[in-house]
């Protein structure tokens, strides 16, 4: 298939970390002028470090490299930076997600994180046309005390941050561990996803749903393992925000061939692609369509279903759902070449 259609489609994102899309010469450029000392003598370096095994592997880096991250204008470089490339890629809508307890236990000030940010998406409305929302997601490793500090520090900003969510290592931190938390984020009006099914259980899916009454599932293959948790995901057109290159990087997946994006998509979920953390995992939205379109023979109809399933599953508004539909629709019916 000619990649100019999927360069040319139009997309959302709904599952990317933007501490994850640190690039290295961002890495080193904003610890050179915040005076921090990196473990690494050069960008070459930094990739070469981006070999993991599991999950925890890559946490353990992402973390070293957000310590690089001081001052508002960081965040608002970063996030600018992530955005550009999105313009670049024809993605017409994201929803970010940070992770501040990540800064806040180093001393960054929660308004420091969320103004950096906000103000990076408010310049990419006005300057690219891409609409977007932010997404604060707890650490699961930490104490639900600790999520409950973090969600008190969100509410005066309650009108730049749309929902909460939650990731970091997952086996071993149940979503049953933040019910209260995410029960009191619903009562404050927030809209709630989590991760879920990534290298955890299909039970953590399923306790994602019914203790945490979450909206989206991001990631969510491993539900493939329970035959009535993908019917009620199928019949419930619960969105699953799958992360086609992280999961091979983390060996969730031994080879893109082995992935079961195509047969979720054909078992009747709404399933969307997506880059989770892309400066470690080797792509961003449109290689991630590529590789996954590549390795699973996917049609151009099945790419057209994935990418409107991101529309879909925004928090957008409906009639800007709509939209975005006809959009892509019109695209599509212009480039099919039947």
């Amino acid at each position: 298939m000619d990649s100019g259609f999927i360069e040319g489609i139009p997309k959302a994102e709904l599952h990317l970390h933007i501490e994850g899309s640190l690039e290295p010469e961002l890495m080193f450029a904003f610890a050179e002028r915040n005076q921090v000392a990196l473990p690494y003598s050069s960008v070459e370096e930094v990739r070469k470090a981006y070999q993991f095994t599991n999950l925890q592997t890559f946490l353990d880096i992402y973390y070293a490299g957000a310590k690089v991250l001081l001052v508002e204008q960081d965040f608002y470089d970063l996030t600018w930076a992530y955005l550009t490339r999105m313009q670049e890629q024809n993605v017409k809508h994201v929803e970010i997600f940070f992770d501040p307890q990540t800064h806040t236990e180093r001393g960054v000030a929660f308004q420091t994180v969320v103004e950096g940010i906000d103000n990076a998406l408010k310049d990419a409305r006005r300057e690219y046309g891409i609409s977007s929302y932010l997404i604060l997601c707890f650490l699961r490793h930490l104490s639900e005390e600790d999520a409950f500090k973090t969600l008190e520090q969100a509410l005066p900003f309650r009108e730049k941050i749309i929902g909460v969510g939650l990731d970091s290592s997952e086996v071993g931190h149940p979503p049953e561990k933040f019910k209260r938390v995410f029960a009191r984020a619903s009562e404050e009006g927030f809209r709630r996803v989590a991760h879920a099914g990534e290298e955890g259980p299909p039970e953590y899916i399923i306790d994602a749903l019914n203790l945490l009454g979450v909206e989206r599932i991001d990631h969510g293959v491993k539900c493939e393992k329970d035959s009535q948790l993908v019917a009620r995901l199928a019949e419930s057109k619960m969105p699953l925000t799958v992360c086609p290159l992280s999961n091979t990087r983390l060996c969730v997946f031994a080879k893109m061939e082995d992935h079961n994006l195509k047969r979720l998509l054909d078992l009747g979920l709404c399933v969307t692609v997506n880059s989770d953390d892309p400066a470690y995992f080797g792509g961003y939205m449109n290689e991630n369509l590529k590789a996954v379109q590549e390795a699973l023979d996917l049609s151009k109809e099945d790419l057209v279903e994935v990418v409107k399933n991101g529309f879909r599953a925004s928090f957008l508004p409906e009639v800007a759902v709509q939209s975005r539909l006809q959009a892509v629709d019109d695209y599509a019916s212009k480039t099919f070449d039947g």
